[in-house]
C-alpha cells in the first residue's frame, strides 16, 4: 500500500510515463502526416517558429515556411513512400526535451516492390506547448546512402 507521502513521486513518474508516451507519438505522427501528403498536419508538429533543418532539402523556420519546403519533396510520393520510425532516445528536462530518432524510408518502386533508398536520423529539440508536445528544431541527416551531401 502506498503512503500520501508517496504521491507526489507517483505523480511525478506518472507525467514522465506520459511524455513520453506523447513524444513518441509525435515521432509516428511525423511519419503519419509526412508519408500522407498532410503538409498542414505535419506543419502543427512544429512550433509556431519551430525550426526545420534537413540537409539537402534546405532549412525552414515558421510553420508556413516549413510546409512550403516540404510541398515539393513529397511530389509523386504520397500513397508510395512510407517512413518508418525507431529506436528513440528521448531526455526529459521539465517541459523540454532533446532526442534521437531513426527513421527509415520504404519506397514503392514501378513493379510494385518495396524498395530502401535512404536511412538516417533526427537530431530533437522538443518543448511542451500547452497540453501538448511539439518540434522546436529537427535536424535531419542521411546515414545511408552515406554518399548523400550533409548540410548542418
Amino acid at each position: 500500500m502506498t503512503d500520501a507521502a508517496d504521491l507526489p513521486v507517483l505523480l511525478e513518474r506518472l507525467q514522465r510515463l506520459e511524455d513520453l508516451q506523447a513524444i513518441h507519438q509525435l515521432f509516428v505522427d511525423y511519419g503519419d502526416r509526412l508519408d500522407a501528403g498532410d503538409l498542414d498536419g505535419y506543419a502543427d508538429l512544429f512550433t509556431d517558429d519551430g525550426e526545420l533543418l534537413l540537409g539537402p532539402l534546405g532549412r525552414a523556420q515558421g510553420r508556413d515556411a516549413i510546409k512550403e519546403m516540404m510541398g515539393p519533396s513529397l511530389d509523386g510520393l504520397v500513397g508510395r513512400s512510407f517512413h518508418q520510425i525507431s529506436n528513440p532516445r528521448v531526455t526529459l528536462d521539465g517541459d523540454r526535451a532533446t532526442a534521437v530518432v531513426m527513421w527509415t524510408v520504404i519506397q514503392v518502386d514501378d513493379a510494385g516492390r518495396p524498395v530502401m533508398p535512404m536511412m538516417g536520423h533526427h537530431e530533437d529539440e522538443l518543448v511542451r506547448d500547452g497540453e501538448r508536445w511539439r518540434i522546436r528544431r529537427r535536424k535531419g541527416f542521411v546515414d545511408i546512402p552515406a554518399a548523400m551531401p550533409r548540410r548542418d
